[in-house]
């Protein structure tokens, strides 16, 4: 059995090019935790190291109820790693539109919204907002996690390399042009139209086909894309849609 300090390690919980994020036993306090563990490969890169660390101080800075608490930070044989409260419902990847009614799956997008939100009034534009990276707590709460590929929101109206997951990125994103908070709107509007639906608004197999469409190619309809009636929250959520994921972000 795997251990970091006074943590077991108990199963993979999820991983990423950078780390892997673990369940684990805090066995001095007798709890379930998460712990995220930069991977071997990255641990001599001075940049990647630095981030991998810096994102763990963002996430105890913020003490916000929708952000997922850091507990505890340390190194291991040369191999950083963090400790985070362990989210029992999973993540929104977990929960698919088949199984959501309408009402739940915007009850989720709404939460998620929210989470969001708390990292905008905290200065921050987070960048790669999609189903994996927002955790269910154990009281139903949806709470934002993953803060690798963070930015500033004062340094992001400049030109910025290209970070991000393609099918929750916005145009400009794809570009590598400006972002700011707006990238994240538009990335919670896939992320909405995902839950609701079971599909991507528009076809990323080919990502520079986002940067060619208008903002008259409208995704499909959302009670069209579920086969169902087009009832009053359907037809408000498409309104809202339209708008966060216009192609220019000043619409």
């Amino acid at each position: 059995m795997r251990h970091l300090g006074r943590y077991r390690l108990d199963g993979v919980e999820g991983s990423g090019a950078f780390a892997t994020v673990w369940r684990g036993w805090d066995t001095e306090l007798e709890t379930t935790v998460a712990v995220k563990v930069l991977a071997e490969n990255w641990t001599h890169h001075a940049d990647v190291r630095e981030r991998f660390l810096e994102e763990a101080r963002l996430l105890r800075r913020l003490q916000h109820p929708a952000v997922v608490r850091v507990h505890d930070i340390g190194v291991e044989a040369d191999q950083p790693y963090f400790v985070m409260d362990h989210a029992s419902g999973g993540t929104l990847a977990d929960h698919t539109a088949a199984d959501l009614s309408p009402q739940a799956a915007v009850r989720l997008a709404v939460e998620a919204a929210r989470a969001v939100h708390a990292l905008h009034e905290a200065g921050v534009v987070h960048r790669d907002v999609k189903p994996g990276n927002l955790l269910l707590a154990d009281d139903g709460r949806v709470l934002v996690a993953d803060l690798g590929s963070v930015k500033r929101l004062a340094e992001a109206s400049g030109f910025t390399v290209t970070t991000g997951t393609p099918a929750y990125m916005a145009p400009e994103q794809v570009s590598g042009g400006r972002i700011d908070a707006r990238t994240d709107v538009y990335a919670l509007a896939v992320l909405t139209y995902v839950l609701v639906t079971g599909a991507l608004p528009f076809d990323v197999s080919d990502p520079t086909a986002l940067l060619r469409r208008t903002d008259g190619d409208r995704a499909p309809r959302v009670a069209a894309a579920r086969g169902s009636e087009p009832t009053t929250l359907l037809r408000a959520l498409d309104t809202v849609l339209d708008r966060a994921l216009a192609k220019d972000p000043a619409h």
